[in-house]
């Protein structure tokens, strides 16, 4: 079974779409369908209801993309396991990461392993922890590097690498900067402009209020920090944020009984034969601390 079909087969099932699917792998539309038709026959079944442009999993499909997914992933690691034997850092590494961590925490990482290992390709990636968390577990991403989940996830490893404390913030101008000492209860009476729902960072803020016996109410929401750091510098409510990121235009104000700190680390499949460069990688971040 050629490897080429099934990168084809899960392009094409991830985009939903044959052109799409041509453009992500610089291939012709007649080319990925092709490739398709080959892989179909050697099933024995069709993948794909072709309606009009758009292009469905049929049931074997659907039961085929996980199968096709691993074995690639299959061979990927045996191509690493090999490699490794030779003790050369070299190759592409893939790395998830958070906006944050990439503009806060990754910079002098980065510049000190590209350094030591120029032979290295990074395919940095910028998205939201939750996905890189994800994407590592399917087996799309070697590493990812973000905020650690507050429980563990099913097949991946996690490992602290900053710890990062969290304050709750408002502007100098805000009417809670005037209380010298405040509860969960007072600051629900404010807007909040807040991570989204079901991110680590959010989880962390809700479970701490949860555990003050008070709900955290409804307000603005964002996935960046710094988009958050802007509204509230502005006056628009209260927020949590790293304490890193407090600036003159921002107070830390003091809750009762809470103390917040987050997780920052490396995340990995624990059944994934590591590269010598995501290695490397980890050494270069395990030096931070």
């Amino acid at each position: 079974m050629d490897t080429s079909n099934l990168q084809t087969f899960i392009a094409a099932a991830e985009l939903t779409s044959f052109s799409l699917a041509a453009e992500q792998l610089y291939l012709t539309q007649p080319a990925v369908s092709k490739r398709i038709a080959t892989l179909e026959r050697e099933l024995g079944a069709a993948l794909f209801d072709r309606i009009a442009r758009r292009v469905n999993l049929t049931e074997a499909g659907r039961e085929f993309l996980p199968r096709a997914k691993a074995i690639l992933c299959e061979i990927e690691d045996s191509r690493r396991l090999i490699s490794n034997l030779t003790g050369t850092v070299a190759g592409q590494l893939s790395i998830g990461t958070s906006h944050h961590i990439g503009l806060h925490r990754l910079p002098p990482v980065l510049r000190q392993f590209s350094k030591a290992w120029p032979d290295v390709a990074l395919d940095l990636q910028f998205m939201d922890s939750e996905a890189a968390c994800r994407a590592v577990q399917a087996g799309d991403l070697e590493l990812g590097i973000v905020t650690l989940p507050l429980e563990p996830l099913t097949d991946l490893k996690s490992e602290l690498i900053w710890p990062d404390p969290l304050a709750i913030v408002v502007a100098h101008e805000h009417p809670l900067a005037k209380k010298p000492r405040l509860d969960f209860q007072q600051l629900a009476e404010y807007p909040a402009i807040l991570p989204s729902p079901g991110t680590y960072t959010r989880q962390l803020l809700e479970r701490s209020i949860a555990q003050a016996g008070e709900k955290l109410g409804t307000g603005m929401t964002t996935n960046y920090l710094e988009t958050i750091k802007m509204m509230v510098g502005v006056g628009l409510g209260w927020s949590v944020l790293p304490r890193s990121m407090l600036n003159d235009e921002l107070l830390a104000l003091k809750i009762r009984g809470v103390k917040l700190t987050r997780q920052l680390g490396i995340v990995r499949h624990q059944a994934r034969t590591l590269s010598n460069a995501a290695s490397a990688m980890i050494n270069t971040l395990q030096a931070q601390t």
